[in-house]
């Protein structure tokens, strides 16, 4: 039995999506981890690969699986919270460009009736949008095709430039209109503009900015009898009145319909001009009553827009399926170390608070512990493990990070430093000794391999280095400091494996994640 998943299904699991994301009872996070991913020569265990750096095709595609799911998160370093300004919307870039033929919208494209230039049986994938140089988008209603004859239109010569309620002409000798939606902002611009998407607003149906408001209730049919924009001449037909222009009712499911139809000296129709628009359609037929025996009939086609009209609901008019996530992490606060590097980029769901099951709710969070050394006998280096002799055992985790000023080391503990050859469950001699997971501890015990010593009369979450104050991030208790978050909760919903990127003080990292439903 045949069946789809329709568009529709992956447009509303989008919104679906950002409306999770901006509800006050979640909180998501986009995170940084896996600093010592592995190189040639340097294999360091589960989760990773000696030709990690040899990209593209050294670096492993992620598991989704729940012993890779922790993985992820025992190897995360810190993340950003996702906000309301953090998160859009988007759809493929379409550029205006003179001299090119776009599709216009038709609600009937189908594998019978493929769009006439990109041959797609799919709305959104043909170009019958554009985005100007001034950031401004427009639907093309018509492109200037008429009839089998003249199927692809003509060529658009004049940029819609226009911010009109109703849709208009680009230029005096340019066929095509275009219906203005809306003009992305400066700060939307800044943070989510690419190559390859058009960002759109957040909220549009309940958004109270004037320009958006006003394009959606001109779009609204319930408001302004003007849902239908366009009738398309698909064939003219002959043997009407000749030399007529006359109004006709549109019938179908809806009411209010009307058109203007024009018709040449040899009855055929060349012109139609909606008078009004109506609402309620879902489809229309043009009656344009008896008039006599007419051997060729011409079809009109009613162009029945999404939702209610034409810039009521633009996520449903575009084919909002894509959702980008902006986060940028810089040097501004501690939480994110400058000398640390990592190769994955991911998303995790409602963590919860360190000791505690509450979901953890600040802006940022350090999922790193750290420990306050007063002494190292030589510079720790990312990515290398350490250890520490603690009650019980031995304590193992891999640097993360160490600020040589403040002389802070930022760690994390993962399987590889338990697992036989540090990739499996293989049995082994030593397991006893070595299979456990314990923590560092406040002790006179030295970090090894850098003879580290621990500032045991430390506490609190500011240190003075050359009579300035700098603010840790996470709060330290004689000595050692804890992850913010609890490390074993939340849902990593994506994760990406990268190139290895070794962060610096004279740089930020802007991250762009693009999810598709």
């Amino acid at each position: 039995m045949a069946a789809i998943v329709t568009d529709q299904f992956r447009i509303a699991n989008a919104s679906t999506f950002v409306d999770s994301v901006l509800d006050a009872n979640n909180s998501y996070y986009v995170f940084l981890g896996l600093s010592n991913p592995g190189t040639a020569g340097d294999f360091v265990g589960f989760g990773r690969s000696e030709t990690w750096d040899d990209s593209p095709a050294g670096i492993p595609n992620p598991t989704d699986n729940q012993q890779y799911l922790s993985h992820y998160r025992n190897t995360s370093l810190f993340g950003k919270k996702i906000n309301s300004a953090n998160i859009r919307r988007v759809v493929r870039k379409v550029n205006w460009i003179q001299g090119t033929k776009y599709d216009m919208y038709r609600h009937d494209y189908s594998q019978y009736n493929l769009s006439p230039n990109s041959s797609s049986a799919r709305l959104y994938d043909t170009n019958y949008y554009v985005i100007n140089s001034d950031f401004r988008v427009y639907i093309c209603l018509y492109n200037g095709s008429s009839g089998p004859d003249e199927l692809k239109g003509q060529t658009s010569q004049n940029e819609p430039t226009f911010t009109d309620l109703e849709p208009s002409s680009a230029g005096p000798d340019d066929p095509y209109i275009w219906k203005y939606l809306f003009t992305i902002s400066p700060s939307d611009i800044i943070k989510f503009d690419s190559t390859e998407y058009i960002v759109l607003p957040n909220d549009w149906a309940t958004s109270t900015d004037p320009q958006i408001q006003n394009i959606r209730e001109s779009g609204d049919s319930t408001i302004n009898n003007n849902q239908i924009k366009v009738v398309y001449i698909a064939d003219g037909g002959s043997g009407y009145t000749a030399g007529q222009t006359k109004t006709y009712n549109i019938i179908g499911d809806g009411t209010g319909g009307q058109v203007s139809v024009t018709t040449n000296l040899s009855g055929e129709i060349i012109k139609t001009q909606v008078v009004s628009g109506g609402s309620g359609y879902t489809f229309g037929i043009v009656d344009l009553e008896s008039q006599g025996n007419v051997d060729d009939p011409a079809k009109l086609i009613p162009i029945i827009p999404p939702s209610k009209g034409h810039g009521y609901d633009i996520y449903n008019e575009l084919g909002s399926d894509k959702v980008l996530i902006y986060a940028r992490f810089d040097d501004s606060t501690e939480d994110f170390p400058v000398d640390t590097k990592f190769a994955q980029v991911g998303i995790i769901k409602n963590p919860q608070q360190s000791n505690s099951s509450q979901i953890f709710t600040a802006d940022q969070y350090s999922s790193l512990g750290a420990i306050k050394l007063q002494s190292v006998d030589s510079t720790p280096v990312v990515g290398a493990a350490i250890t520490q002799s603690v009650t019980g055992g031995t304590a193992r985790g891999y640097v993360a990070s160490y600020n040589a000023s403040t002389g802070v080391l930022k760690y994390y503990q993962d399987r590889s430093l338990y697992f036989a050859n540090k990739l499996d469950q293989t049995d082994r001699n030593d397991v006893s000794q070595k299979g456990k997971v314990l923590s560092f501890e406040s002790s006179s015990n030295p970090i090894i391999p850098y003879n580290g010593s621990i500032q045991l009369g430390f506490s609190g979450v500011t240190t003075t280095v050359d009579s300035r104050s700098i603010n840790l991030g996470t709060v330290f208790s004689s000595g050692i400091s804890t992850s913010e978050i609890n490390k074993n909760t939340g849902d990593i919903i994506y994760i990406d494996n990268r190139s290895l990127v070794s962060r610096d003080s004279r740089q930020k990292e802007d991250v762009k994640i693009i999810l598709e439903f």
